[in-house]
């Protein structure tokens, strides 16, 4: 047992009590608080103490962000404390009123079942009285009455506490528990070991806090004065106003306001804008000139004059010299360079033409943000571009209210400002990247910009008039679609920019890559050859991306390399980079390609996947043990693919007789699916028929052809469902080495909008059931060995190939 000494009595707890840990607050000796306890293991502990003697140890937390603190999260000195009241409420939590008997110092710590408890001695001493203690108790006392008086925030009776308290120990820690100051500063003073010690430590904090609070009051004065001045000011200037008046004196007009409300008859602003401005001006002409409202109404007026009321650039491109110049900046995409012709046709016959909404989707690095200036410049037009990467406030589209302090127009309104123009081209960018939180929803505000039946009435909430925005040509970009709310996408002609294929990144490299990055490290371009095979072993062996951005760092890094060798004294005159020597400039390759396996294996199938970079091959592989019939799935696999592996499981087991399998294989056989690259996650249903191959070839014995690959859905009944990414997946087909590729046939649509270059070398088998896919993936002989399933029709494309 523990004593510990108060003013006139003795208490004795035990050595080893329940821990509460605190996270705002610090709780000193003879003080009476009231605690909201929610921690599981603090209501065991509050629980365990009122069962008890009602003792608990209190100790403030070091962070008040760990939930579960141990020895080294808590401060080492803390309080003993009784428990008096204790009210459980509704929400499980509890209201708990403690008196802070003495301090002790933490030991150790054991956590028990359901809550903590720890172990402690006594801490600290109480000094003997002395002239020098009696002097500093008089000296904090004095401090701590002026501190009272200058703090708003304490009241004035606890003046008559500090008063009425005699001993010196007591009166410390009645002095601590009141300050307002930080909690490591009280814990500082709880943590003190002697009472002379502790009163010392006050009169420290308290002299710093006075005079904080001295120049809070000087300022406040100060502020207080200003004020007075202001407003004697005003009350002058209407008396010198009344008196010029009286006199018979013209009203003072001055330069500035004649200025603005010439402005305002001079702009193209629309009738209903106009008369907005001149009620403004009147309104600044009645404000003392030095007021902050005066200053809120010209801030306002300067913005309205300063927009584009009915400025226009005049497209004045012929469709030949558009399409010129989309060609020169962008190599393909020839879908986007359709629609934008498409839009110069009919604006030069339909003159009056709200501009298009067009939503540029696809991944990183494909040109989607240069193509918005490409497409600027074709039609002559300005170029705007504001990032939505972030975003969660409403106001950044619409603006803030002039009631606020520093408010300003949204993005909108100040991007046709800079632009200069009231028909640029807007490029929104990032859109599936805005949030949303307490301050608004900024997707919900762009469902006015972004509709062609509502923009041309869009209202900021900074101007408060209607602006017309159904001449700008909005263009927005993607990665995905799924981060965009349905509405807003309503709104938008999609427009999907696939990666690039290596002929095309090829292209891409040697028509604009190599020659800009030359010129941007001051090299000539007899300096350095780059060759076709270089570039392909780059593609190959030192990138991985849909777009071109890291394509371009690497032909950056040669372009360094290059430099370097010819600043040598005794350097080259001239560097060539081929596929025998780029491993030199380059380094060890980062990326080998999936190949073609060397032999065709049992329960092993080539699947098919998509991925922000591009198509993916995925080896599935599955293997079968003796067990009780369960499915294990490994590999990273998410909820959607692991559906799928149920479903083709079942599918099997419907399936057993005509596969020859035992109608009870499922009972004593463990199926072990497994898809390599286990750290990288994988989801989707697309590799459902890949997933069903494998396991039956694994169950029947029979190997899978290593030459085909496949994708597609999987259903109960063998159907298979259409998939996505087709033109990502076939490119990977086709650089893996691929001769034929089996697809859902209600994909036929898609293969016809496809470039031949995209499935040129690949056979493309179409089917819409399982049972048209085992004859296709299953190695020769399997036809032998399910009669039933060489029954079956299948529809292919593509010329004959050997199976």
């Amino acid at each position: 047992m523990i004593e510990i000494r108060r003013e006139d009595e003795t208490i004795r707890v035990p050595e080893e009590l329940p821990l509460l840990p605190l996270r705002d607050v610090v709780v000193f000796p003879y003080m009476i608080i009231p605690l909201l306890v929610g921690r599981p293991k603090s209501v065991a502990a509050l629980t365990t103490s009122v069962d008890g003697d009602r003792y608990l140890v209190v100790a403030s937390q070091k962070k008040p962000e760990t939930s579960d603190p141990g020895m080294g999260d808590l401060h080492p000195v803390g309080t003993v404390a009784r428990v008096l009241q204790l009210l459980r409420l509704p929400d499980n939590t509890i209201k708990v009123l403690v008196e802070g008997i003495g301090r002790v110092e933490l030991k150790s710590l054991r956590k028990k079942k359901s809550f903590a408890a720890v172990k402690i001695v006594r801490y600290g001493s109480i000094s003997r009285s002395t002239s020098e203690l009696k002097a500093l108790v008089r000296s904090v006392k004095s401090q701590f009455e002026d501190y009272v008086k200058l703090s708003k925030k304490i009241p004035d009776e606890i003046l008559i506490s500090v008063n009425n308290v005699t001993d010196h120990d007591h009166l410390a820690d009645l002095i601590g528990s009141h300050l307002v100051v930080g909690l490591d500063v009280k814990q500082q003073v709880l943590a003190s070991p002697s009472t002379k010690h502790r009163f010392e430590t006050l009169s420290q904090i308290l002299s710093g806090e006075l005079e904080i609070l001295q120049i809070e009051k000087r300022i406040e004065g100060e502020v207080r004065s200003q004020v007075q001045k202001n407003q004697k000011e005003f009350y002058l200037n209407e008396q010198l106003k009344a008196i010029r008046k009286e006199l018979g004196f013209a009203a003072e007009s001055t330069g500035e306001l004649d200025d603005l409300a010439d402005a305002v008859a001079d702009s193209n602003m629309p009738e209903h804008v106009a008369e907005k401005a001149i009620k403004e001006v009147e309104k600044l002409s009645k404000m003392p000139p030095l007021s902050p409202e005066a200053t809120v109404a010209r801030n306002y007026l300067d913005w309205l004059l300063d927009l584009p009321w009915g400025i226009e650039t005049e497209d004045t491109r012929r469709i030949e010299d558009v399409q010129k110049i989309l060609d020169e900046d962008h190599y393909g995409l020839e879908k986007v360079k359709e629609r934008i012709i498409e839009y110069v046709a009919v604006m030069k016959l339909a003159k009056k033409l709200r501009g298009p909404i067009l939503c540029f989707v696809g991944p990183p690095g494909v040109g989607k943000t240069s193509l918005g200036r490409s497409i600027a410049r074709s039609l002559a037009r300005k170029f705007v571009r504001v990032s939505l990467g972030g975003v969660r406030d409403e106001a950044e589209i619409r603006g803030h209210r002039r009631t606020y302090i520093g408010a300003l127009p949204g993005r909108v309104i100040q991007s046709l400002k800079k632009a200069g123009t009231s028909n640029p081209v807007f490029l929104l960018d990032e859109i599936d990247k805005m949030s949303k939180d307490f301050h608004g929803d900024p997707a919900s505000a762009l469902l006015e910009v972004l509709d062609p039946e509502q923009n041309h009435t869009f209202s900021d909430h900074y101007l408060e008039v209607e602006c017309d925005l159904s001449r700008v040509m909005f263009l927005t970009t993607a990665n995905t679609l799924h981060g965009i709310p349905a509405p807003l996408l309503d709104r938008m002609e999609i427009i999907r920019l696939p990666g690039y294929l290596e002929p095309e990144k090829l292209a891409i490299a040697k028509g604009f890559l190599l020659p800009h990055q030359i010129e941007e490290h001051g090299l000539k371009k007899n300096q350095l050859r780059v060759t076709d095979e270089a570039i392909r072993a780059i593609i190959k062996g030192y990138t991985r991306e849909a777009g071109v951005r890291n394509l371009e760092r690497e032909v950056a890094r040669i372009c360094r390399k290059t430099a370097r060798e010819l600043m040598k004294s005794r350097g080259p005159k001239r560097v060539s980079v081929n596929g025998r020597n780029v491993d030199d400039m380059l380094g060890v390759r980062r990326f080998s390609s999936k190949r073609l396996e060397k032999k065709n294996f049992i329960g092993v199938s080539n699947g098919l996947a998509w991925t922000s970079t591009g198509g993916e091959i995925l080896h599935i592989e599955v293997a079968t043990v003796p067990g009780k019939g369960s499915l294990l799935l490994t590999g990273t696999l998410g909820d959607v693919m692991r559906e799928s592996a149920q479903a083709a499981l079942t599918y099997a087991r419907s399936r057993a007789r005509v596969l020859g399998l035992d109608e009870d294989f499922y009972q004593k056989t463990d199926l072990h699916l497994h898809i390599p690259e286990g750290a990288i996650p994988k989801d989707g249903p697309s590799a459902g028929i890949s997933i069903a191959s494998a396991l039956i070839s694994a169950l029947t014995g029979v190997p899978l052809r290593r030459d085909v690959a496949m994708t597609g859905e999987i259903t109960l009944r063998g159907h298979v469902l259409p998939i996505g990414g087709l033109n990502e997946k076939l490119v990977a087909a086709q650089s893996a080495g691929f001769r034929a590729v089996i697809l859902p046939k209600e994909n036929e649509k898609d293969l016809a909008e496809l470039p031949e270059e995209v499935k040129s070398g690949l056979h493309i088998e179409l089917v819409d059931k399982m049972d048209d896919v085992l004859p296709l993936a299953l190695a020769a002989g399997s036809k032998k060995t399910f009669p039933l399933l060489s029954r079956s029709t299948r529809t292919y494309t593509g010329g004959p190939y050997a199976h």
